[in-house]
């Protein structure tokens, strides 16, 4: 369903911000068919449609999704922002079941039937498709809004797989980048008892206060959720963007436009000056002044100095889970044995635990290059397959070269001497004195011309010099093999540049 942009009843400061383009998805997924249905996000895709549409955005609206229905919505969405051009706001938002799988988050269809946790790959959505869809386009700005954290309705793999959803830094991604969460990563949301989930009802609020830059707007959302629910739920976002944006235009953002350039850095505190800013106020305004920041610093200097309930503990879970959650981002990125037995080490009784052990005990098994190597040049058709994987030498491994047709450099050559005819020789013990004089007379053999020698055939790659007795043959010193080694980084080519990779599936790419 497309609602076309309307004027909203609203006074002329509340007007929306219209100097750039606006485009949304909007996508509630309720009626799932084979997990308990969720009340609320077809609600909140109503409301956020509307709130959408009176801030200036044309709105491409969508509910109750199948996995190709969602794919396809998407890529319409990315065909329309193309017509926009690169002055729009690309903005999506996403309510309905949502959860982590190897380090990966995943938006959930209404039509998945899981029966074991690998299902989820191939009948849910990547987060990371979706975003790599968005910046491909050229655009201004991308702004995912993910009400997507509540609990994972899967009890086959709710045992093995991690709570919530994965971090997703926008930082490390393309520039002008805005994604939140309706809860902090590797927590669970809560789908709400009114009409409109916590997260849904408190960005309906912030957003429509006009002239509010987008991230302030999100620490009111954070603070107004964290009160809803007594602490249990507090939202987080992560930015890259370089430029503003507020949902309504309003007297702080007016006037000229800013010079061009990266938006100044909130400047951030370290712990001891945290302490010194919350050092004698009172619990609830110290807990909102950090709640606010949303920072690891001003949660640790909060913990340092306020230990009692309700505020200390729920402080505490959050710092050690963020902890938690930016190590296990960190060996998800790095993606090695060593990276997720570090992560083992630290954290060995997590939610992540069996995640990281799985991937840890399948890094360790993966061939490395040597050994895939030799796989392909020994073990593969055509190869001997007598030869042991160590036996191969890492410089047969040649790079191309400018002249050798097969893009090889040619190896040096050498003589092999070639046993002589035992025919010709039959009468060489009877009468050894003849052929003495024989070879007095004999004269010497000719000396070889130091050009080559003309070829025989166009691709001739042995050069035979005849010279008798005895012959001699130059020959290559031993098979050069050219190996064009593509490890695929990140689901990329693999041996010899075919797709796939060396034993382990690809990593993700960032967006």
């Amino acid at each position: 369903m497309r609602i076309a942009g309307r004027t909203p009843d609203v006074s002329p400061l509340a007007s929306p911000a219209m100097a750039e383009n606006r485009l949304a998805l909007v996508i509630g997924q309720s009626a799932y068919r084979s997990v308990p249905a969720l009340p609320n996000p077809a609600n909140d895709a109503r409301a956020m449609t509307q709130l959408l549409t009176d801030s200036g955005f044309e709105v491409l609206a969508a509910s109750d999704l199948s996995q190709d229905q969602l794919r396809e919505k998407v890529s319409e969405f990315a065909g329309r922002l193309a017509t926009k051009g690169p002055d729009t706001v690309a903005l999506v938002f996403y309510a309905g079941h949502g959860l982590q799988i190897d380090g990966e988050n995943f938006l959930v269809p209404v039509d998945i039937d899981v029966k074991r946790e690998a299902d989820i790959p191939i009948q849910a959505v990547r987060l990371n498709d979706i975003l790599n869809t968005l910046t491909s386009v050229p655009s201004r700005m991308r702004i995912l809004l993910l009400d997507a954290c509540r609990n994972n309705p899967f009890p086959e793999i709710n045992k093995t797989a991690g709570h919530g959803l994965a971090i997703v830094d926008a930082k490390t991604g393309s520039p002008g980048t805005f994604v939140s969460f309706s809860t902090s990563p590797g927590a669970e949301a809560e789908d709400g008892n009114g009409s409109d989930s916590p997260y849904t009802t408190a960005l309906l609020t912030a957003a429509k206060e006009p002239g509010i830059p987008i991230e302030e707007t999100f620490k009111r959302v954070r603070l107004q959720v964290n009160r809803a629910t007594e602490g249990r739920q507090t939202p987080w976002d992560s930015s890259s963007l370089t430029d503003d944006f507020s949902f309504l235009a309003g007297p702080a953002v007016a006037g000229p436009k800013a010079a061009s350039g990266a938006k100044q850095a909130a400047v951030k505190r370290t712990v001891e000056e945290w302490k010194r800013e919350l050092k004698g106020k009172p619990v609830e305004v110290a807990n909102e002044m950090i709640v606010g920041d949303g920072s690891e610093e001003a949660y640790e200097a909060f913990v340092a100095l306020y230990t009692q309930p309700p505020f200390g503990p729920q402080a505490r879970e959050w710092l050690d889970r963020h902890r938690r959650m930016v190590a296990w981002n960190i060996a998800v990125i790095t993606n090695t044995a060593a990276g997720y037995g570090a992560f083992l080490a630290q954290y060995p009784d997590s939610d992540l635990a069996a995640t990281a052990r799985k991937l840890e005990e399948r890094l360790r098994n993966r061939p490395g290059i040597a050994t895939a190597v030799a796989a392909v040049v020994g073990g593969a058709p055509g190869g001997s397959g007598s030869t042991p994987p160590n036996a191969i030498n890492p410089t047969n491994a040649a790079l191309p070269g400018p002249t050798c047709p097969c893009g090889v450099p040619p190896s040096p050559l050498k003589k092999v001497d070639v046993p002589k005819d035992k025919s010709k020789d039959k009468d060489k013990d009877k009468d050894k004195d003849k052929d003495k004089d024989k070879d007095k007379d004999s004269s010497p053999p000719k000396r070889v011309d130091s050009r080559p020698p003309k070829r025989l055939r166009q691709s001739d790659d042995d050069v035979v010099v005849d010279r008798r007795p005895p012959p001699q043959v130059y020959e290559p010193s031993g098979p050069s093999i050219g190996i064009d080694i593509g490890i695929g980084g990140f689901g990329g080519g693999g041996i010899g540049g075919k797709g796939g990779s060396t034993g382990m599936p690809g990593r993700r790419g960032g967006y």
